[in-house]
């Protein structure tokens, strides 16, 4: 089986071993002073590129939930742990209704956990729901814990 890989260079490892391991629901399978990793079969990915970000790069990350109650399980696995963020109900971005979830890890990359609920025909709806810059990420109020910016 292949698999996408994402190395992300970190300043805390400890505050990033607590982040990831409630985001992903699963301990990493290395652990290293230096080095951590979660080899995951699930989630499978879900890639996009898009012309539409503030500047060309890592725009964001995300885990695309099947359905509300696995999107619920991961919201719910981020506050139990501390971790802050913003629900978004019916949001239409990047040519699908959705409902979304989004945190940012300890370096400030946004974390989009989403589900699903139809596509649309448009980028964004028509009041510009999509941030000024072109992308879907708002801007995240963690509330503090680990992640506050």
């Amino acid at each position: 089986m292949s698999r996408l890989h994402i190395h992300i260079a970190v300043d805390d490892i400890e505050q990033n071993i607590r982040f990831y391991s409630a985001l992903f629901g699963s301990q990493p399978s290395v652990s290293k002073v230096d080095y951590i990793k979660w080899e995951l079969t699930e989630p499978a990915v879900n890639f996009a590129i898009s012309k539409r970000g503030s500047k060309p790069g890592l725009d964001h990350v995300g885990i695309q939930a099947d359905n509300n109650d696995e999107l619920t399980a991961i919201q719910s696995r981020l506050q139990q742990a501390g971790i802050g963020g913003q629900e978004q109900r019916d949001a239409a971005c990047c040519y699908a209704r959705s409902d979304k979830y989004w945190t940012e890890d300890p370096q400030g990359i946004a974390w989009e956990t989403f589900h699903s609920l139809d596509s649309i025909p448009t980028f964004s709806n028509s009041d510009g729901q999509a941030a000024a810059s072109g992308s879907c990420a708002p801007e995240i109020n963690t509330g503090g814990g680990c992640c506050a910016p």
